[in-house]
C-alpha cells in the first residue's frame, strides 16, 4: 500500500506541476515583456525578504508531522486531535510574529536596496508581499495531517487548481492594466482561497478534527515535541540563510536589476525542484510510516533504492541545465538575459548537491533524526554568509554562489549522511561515499559527453535547441545505464517504472 500510495502522490503531484510550469512560463513572458527587469529584481528581492520571515515557524510543521505517524498507523484520533490543536494555536501566533517583524523591516527598505529601481509604490508593494505571506499562515496547518496520512495528492490537486486559476487572472490584469499591486492581491486572495479549500477538505477527511473535546498533551509529550522544534528551528534557519539570502546580497552590494536576470534561472530551477519535489513529498510520509513499522535493515535497504533514483533524477536534471540552460533564456527573452557560463556552472553545481541531499534529508526528517545535526545548519549558515560576502566583492555575482558552494561542502556534504548512518542504520560512512562518489563520477562523465556533443551545435537556433535536447535526453540515460546496469538498485527502478507502465504496482516492494 506503502508503493502505491507514492506513486498515486507523485504522478498527481508531477502532472500538475508540469501544467502550472507551462503557465508560469507564459506568465513570466508576460511581466518581463509589459514590467521589465526592474520588477522582476523587485518581485525576487521581496520573496527572498519574505522567506527570512518564514523562520518564524522554526520548524513546528515538519516535528508535527513527524509525531503524527505513529497516531494515524494507530487511529489514536484523540493524540491527533491535541497535535492539531497544538499546531493551529502555535500557528497563529506564527502568523502574529511574522506580521510585526515584516513591518519593523519598511523603515530598511532603502538600504537592502542599492541603487532605488524605477519602480513606484515600493513600500506599498512590500505590504502586499507580507500579507500575503501572514495570510498563509492561517488555516494552513491542516495540510499537515493530509500530508502525514499519505494523501499529499489531494493538496497537490487543490493547489494546482488555484494556482491555475492565479496565474490566469494575473496575466489577464497584467495585459489590460499594467498594475503591478493589482497583480499581487490576486496571489494573496487566491492563497487565502486555498488554505480556506484545502482547511474544509480535512475536515471533511478527519470529522473528529471538529470537535472542541481536546485534551491537552501531556507534558512528557510536549517536551519531546519541543525538543524537535528546537533541532528543526536550527535546520529552518540554516535553510533560509543559505538559500534565502541570494538576492538580498545581490541587491545590496550590485544592484536589483541582477536579481531580475538572476530570478529567471531561480524560477527555473524552482520550478524543476517542485517537480522533483513531488517525488520526494510523495514518498515522505510513505517512509515515515515505514519506519514506524520495520527494522532498521529493511529501512536501509529502501533507502539504497531510493538514494538511487535520487542520483538518476538530479545527475539528469544538472546536465541538462548545463547544456541547455543559458540557450533556453537567450530563446525565450533574449541575450540581455543570460548570465555568464561560470555563474550558471556554479548554480548548477550546488543544485546537484543540494539535489543529492534529498533522500537523505527525507529519512532523517521521517526518523526523527533533527536533534542529532542540530548545530550543523548554524555553522553552514556562518560560513555560507561569510563565505558570501567575502567573494561576492572579490569575484562579483559568481561569489554569493562560491559561499553557498564552500558551505555545502563543508557542512551539509557530510553530516547529514553521518547522521542518518549512525543513527539510523548503524552503518558506516564509508559505504554512503562510495555510492555517492560513484554517482558523481558516473554524472561527470555523463555531462562531458553530453557538452561535447551539444558543442557541435553552434548557432543557438530553433533547431538546435530541439538537437541539444534529444541530446540531453539520450547521451545521460545512456551513460547511467552503462554505469549502473550491474547494481541491485539498478534492477528496483527498472522493474518500478516497468510495473508503473504496465499498471502492475509492486506493492509488496
Amino acid at each position: 500500500m506503502r508503493t502505491e500510495n507514492s506513486i498515486k502522490n507523485s504522478i498527481i503531484g508531477i502532472l500538475g506541476q508540469v501544467f502550472n510550469i507551462i503557465l508560469n512560463f507564459v506568465s513570466r513572458t508576460i511581466f518581463i515583456f509589459i514590467l521589465g527587469a526592474n520588477y522582476l529584481g523587485v518581485n525576487g528581492l521581496f520573496t527572498n525578504i519574505l522567506s527570512m520571515l518564514s523562520l518564524a515557524e522554526l520548524g513546528i510543521g515538519s516535528a508535527i508531522i513527524y509525531h503524527m505517524y505513529k497516531p494515524l498507523a494507530n487511529k489514536d484520533e484523540e493524540k491527533l486531535k491535541s497535535l492539531m490543536h497544538l499546531y493551529a494555536k502555535a500557528y497563529r501566533y506564527i502568523g502574529l510574529v511574522v506580521a510585526i517583524v515584516g513591518l519593523s523591516i519598511v523603515p530598511f527598505l532603502g538600504v537592502i536596496i542599492k541603487d532605488k529601481p524605477n519602480v513606484e509604490h515600493l513600500t506599498i508593494i512590500y505590504l502586499l508581499f507580507l500579507a500575503n505571506s501572514v495570510v498563509s499562515y492561517f488555516f494552513a496547518y491542516k495540510t499537515s495531517i493530509i500530508t502525514a496520512d499519505q494523501k499529499s495528492y489531494i493538496i497537490s490537486i487543490k493547489q494546482q487548481e488555484y494556482l491555475m486559476v492565479q496565474i490566469i487572472v494575473q496575466s489577464v490584469i497584467l495585459l489590460l492594466t499594467k498594475n503591478y499591486m493589482l497583480y499581487l492581491s490576486i496571489q494573496m486572495i487566491c492563497t487565502f482561497l486555498l488554505n480556506l479549500s484545502i482547511s474544509k477538505k480535512a475536515n471533511l477527511l478527519y470529522p473528529f478534527l471538529k470537535s472542541k473535546d481536546v485534551r491537552p498533551l501531556g507534558r512528557e509529550n510536549k517536551k519531546i515535541i519541543f525538543k524537535h522544534v528546537t533541532a528543526m528551528m536550527s535546520h529552518k534557519v540554516g535553510a533560509v540563510v543559505v538559500n534565502g539570502t541570494d538576492n538580498i546580497l545581490i541587491s545590496s552590494f550590485v544592484g536589483v536589476y541582477w536579481v531580475g536576470l538572476y530570478s529567471n534561472y531561480v524560477m527555473i530551477i524552482t520550478m524543476l525542484t517542485k517537480i522533483i519535489g513531488q517525488i520526494f513529498t510523495a514518498i515522505t510520509a510513505s517512509i515515515g510510516n515505514l519506519n514506524a513499522q520495520e527494522n532498521k535493515e529493511k529501512s536501509y535497504d529502501i533507502y539504497k533504492k531510493v538514494f538511487f533514483v535520487n542520483f538518476w533524477i538530479f545527475g539528469f536534471c544538472s546536465i541538462c541545465l548545463i547544456v541547455l540552460f543559458n540557450p533556453f533564456i537567450e530563446l525565450w527573452v533574449g541575450s540581455n538575459y543570460i548570465m555568464s557560463t561560470n555563474i550558471v556552472l556554479v548554480i548548477v553545481i550546488n543544485f546537484y548537491m543540494g539535489g543529492m541531499r534529498q533522500a537523505t534529508t527525507t529519512y532523517n526528517s521521517t526518523l526523527g533524526l533533527f536533534w542529532n545535526n542540530r548545530f550543523k545548519p548554524w555553522v553552514e549558515a556562518i560560513i555560507n554568509l561569510v563565505a558570501s560576502i567575502f567573494l561576492l566583492r572579490r569575484f562579483g555575482i559568481v561569489g554569493v554562489f562560491l559561499g553557498t558552494f564552500i558551505s555545502t561542502v563543508a557542512t551539509s556534504l557530510w553530516v547529514d549522511s553521518y547522521v542518518l548512518y549512525k543513527h539510523g542504520f548503524n552503518e558506516k560512512l564509508s559505504k554512503y561515499f562510495s555510492k555517492y562518489f560513484r554517482y558523481t563520477f558516473i554524472t561527470i562523465i555523463a555531462a562531458g559527453a553530453t557538452q561535447y556533443i551539444s558543442s557541435l551545435f553552434v548557432e543557438n537556433t530553433y533547431l538546435n535547441f530541439i538537437f541539444r535536447l534529444i541530446d540531453c535526453l539520450v547521451v545521460p540515460n545512456i551513460v547511467f545505464v552503462l554505469g549502473c546496469f550491474k547494481m541491485k538498485e539498478f534492477d528496483y527502478a527498472k522493474n518500478l517504472i516497468l510495473s508503473i507502465m504496465t499498471r502492475k504496482i509492486e506493492i509488496s516492494r
